[in-house]
């Protein structure tokens, strides 16, 4: 087995299968693995990071969708539902969930009463904005270890290959 040191576990993984069905092409198969496993790994780094703050990856999501729309920082519920990849019902939890953490309020629309607005509060304003100054630094700490070089190679195929989906 190769020893060297830019092997990881989908490498052995993709040996396995290689040896077991070597009539199977696994080459999409190990970069969706590792995909998957940065996914996994980057998400656990995320989270630990907003935890310090009092927040998960959904509710950061809300916050940062009404942080950067601009003041007065409100949004209606279907404007913040068409950013996130949830359920109505899961998005007026998390509503609800914020507005009872005193993050978010609810609030008349003044264009039209029968609806409401989801708005920032002042704490809301300032848990977001110090969550999203870590945030930010995490990710930079995340990729620190890529050259200029790779880092714009891998953004340029990550955004040909995710325009494909959507």
């Amino acid at each position: 087995m190769d020893t060297r040191k830019d092997k990881d576990a989908v490498d052995r993984i993709l040996a396995q299968w290689r040896r077991e069905r070597p009539d199977l092409d696994v080459g999409a198969m190990g970069l969706l693995g590792r995909l998957s496993r940065l996914r996994a790994h980057l998400g656990r780094e995320v989270e630990k990071v907003l935890a310090e703050h009092g927040l998960n990856g959904s509710s950061f999501d809300v916050l940062a969708t009404l942080r950067r729309s601009g003041a007065p920082y409100s949004l209606s519920p279907g404007n913040l539902l068409e950013t996130m990849m949830v359920s109505s019902g899961t998005m007026t939890n998390r509503i609800d969930q914020l507005e009872k953490a005193g993050l978010v309020q609810r609030i008349a629309n003044p264009q039209d009463r029968r609806s409401v607005l989801i708005a920032l509060t002042e704490k809301g304003l300032s848990v977001v904005d110090a969550a999203v100054t870590a945030h930010v630094a995490n990710q930079h700490r995340l990729v620190a270890h890529l050259g200029k070089e790779d880092r714009e190679t891998l953004d340029r195929l990550l955004r040909t290959y995710l325009a494909h989906f959507e």
